[in-house]
């Protein structure tokens, strides 16, 4: 066997027996959500420090809701029924890994229409949700993530789930500018 393909043979042999997994910081895979085919928004999850980071990014056209969407609209109709409300974000946690106190957010853009009593607010590109976390146990943990993703004519519900090892849990300061970020009402 040449030289250049025995490195290639070992090159190969490395990523399939000895690649390594996810590393502290790793983003996972991306989990789409898609409608006719095409993506609305992608989510994916890492370990930042004792943080669970999780991002959302969406497709040109496409919109989704900040976490107390519900709350700041209830706020905004002082006790007024609302025509029509969307869904807010909503992750849970669980598996080897648990939430420690508050969520803290991207700041949301208001989309309220409040000539249509509509109170909502959201991301229109890219989205960053944050909980500090604790170790529960062995194995990965489970991040559930469901809410619902929109443009001006439809809208589409979002239920999926990202696995991520608990062993990708890193020490230290968090990469995210926690300053960038409000805490979820």
């Amino acid at each position: 066997m040449t030289e250049s393909r025995s490195w290639i043979v070992l090159a190969l042999l490395s990523l399939l027996v000895g690649a390594p997994g996810a590393q502290a910081g790793d983003w996972t895979s991306p989990v789409e959500v898609t409608f006719n085919q095409k993506p609305c928004i992608s989510y994916r999850a890492r370990m930042d420090g004792p943080y669970l980071a999780v991002e959302a990014t969406l497709s040109p056209g496409w919109h989704t809701f900040a976490m107390d969407n519900a709350r700041r609209a209830s706020e905004k109709l002082s006790g007024r029924k609302a025509l029509s409300q969307d869904q807010p974000t909503q992750i849970s946690v669980s598996g080897g890994l648990a939430a420690q106190g508050p969520w803290f957010q991207s700041p949301p853009k208001d989309f309220s229409r409040p000539a249509l009593r509509w109170f909502s607010w959201g991301f229109d590109d890219r989205a960053l949700f944050l909980v500090a976390v604790r170790g529960t146990g062995d194995g990965p943990a489970l991040v559930g993530i469901a809410g619902q993703v929109c443009t001006e004519e439809i809208c589409k519900k979002v239920d999926v789930s990202i696995s991520i090892p608990v062993d990708a849990a890193a020490a230290g300061a968090p990469a995210a500018d926690l300053n960038s970020l409000v805490q979820v009402r």
